[in-house]
């Protein structure tokens, strides 16, 4: 399998300096076989160990590297948008540095999209060696993203993938800061076809993707891409002002009837609570939309570029 279609792989780093000789010295030789004309774009997200100094020393010795700085970490996603903005390949392949996403399984994917004539191959795990708690709040993730959002996908995929240019195209312009480019693959429609695979462990160091980044992940994903939370402030704010209309009737009942009435703060004070807490916390689901829609109109780049070093 030797594909004359040049060929594009991108990489972002955060903290590796451990993998990332070892990922280079797997990756070169799979994409050397694949294409005879390819780059390797990595692009460091704002590392705070010696990542940047160690692709600098990479490339001199590999001319098909493509390295970018960025100004500071911008996360997983945005940093991934920057090397598909500068990819240039007919064929993209996206993929962890942490030799979770093996280099030797590029052709797997490529050979699925093509026998399938799909516009993307996406690596499904059928096993992977991540602890219990970043298992479980993947599938979580999963699973409440796929009902409340218009978002549907297979559960298990992961972020290693290839696609075609043509499809890249299509959603690279498309003038969104909040939502994520792999989001936005799921959301354009775009047949897929899946390569099964096992997911091997970290090759080295630790992994930066913490529980805040997977909440951070999982808001993005649902208030970019469903209206459902608005939703449910609406129908609770229905109910609850039904429940209180309808005790206020008992209560007028009651006091025509002559019956006695017990005052006292306590149910007072719980039920004053308990609605502000619900108004409290649905102007902080409004707030969530009216704050992405103030950074959508700001129309702040999702990256920030410090240096690129590419061959001459």
């Amino acid at each position: 399998m030797k594909p004359t279609r040049f060929l594009s792989i991108v990489i972002p780093v955060y903290n590796d300096e451990d993998v990332l000789d070892e990922l280079v010295r797997r990756l070169i030789p799979v994409a050397e076989s694949l294409s005879e004309d390819f780059e390797v774009i990595f692009i460091d997200d704002g590392s705070k160990d010696q990542s940047w100094k160690v692709l600098m020393q990479l490339q001199k010795s590999n001319p098909n590297l493509k390295i970018i700085k960025l100004a500071r970490n911008f996360g997983q996603s945005n940093s991934t948008a920057a090397g598909l903005d500068h990819a240039t390949g007919d064929i993209i392949v996206i993929m962890d540095s942490d030799l979770q996403d093996r280099p030797e399984d590029i052709p797997k994917l490529i050979q699925s999209m093509e026998d399938n004539d799909t516009d993307m191959a996406i690596v499904k795990w059928i096993s992977r060696k991540d602890s219990f708690t970043k298992k479980f709040f993947s599938r979580l993730f999963h699973s409440v993203s796929d009902r409340i959002t218009n978002l549907h996908y297979e559960p298990g995929l992961g972020v290693f993938r290839v696609l075609r240019k043509n499809a890249l195209d299509q959603i690279k312009n498309i003038p969104e800061t909040t939502g994520t480019t792999l989001s936005l693959m799921y959301w354009s429609g775009f047949e897929y076809s899946i390569v099964e695979l096992k997911r091997d462990a970290r090759y080295a160091g630790a992994s930066g993707y913490n529980l805040r980044k997977m909440l951070k992940l999982a808001a993005d994903r649902i208030f970019s891409y469903s209206r459902f939370p608005i939703r449910v402030a609406t129908y609770v704010g229905l109910t609850v002002g039904g429940l209180s209309f309808v005790f206020g009737i008992l209560l007028i009942i009651k006091r025509l009837i002559n019956e006695n009435v017990p005052a006292g703060w306590t149910s007072t004070l719980v039920l004053l609570a308990f609605l502000f807490g619900i108004n409290f916390f649905f102007l902080g689901i409004i707030g969530e939309y009216l704050g992405r829609t103030y950074l959508e109109t700001k129309g702040r780049p999702k990256y920030i570029i410090s240096r690129i070093i590419e061959s001459k």
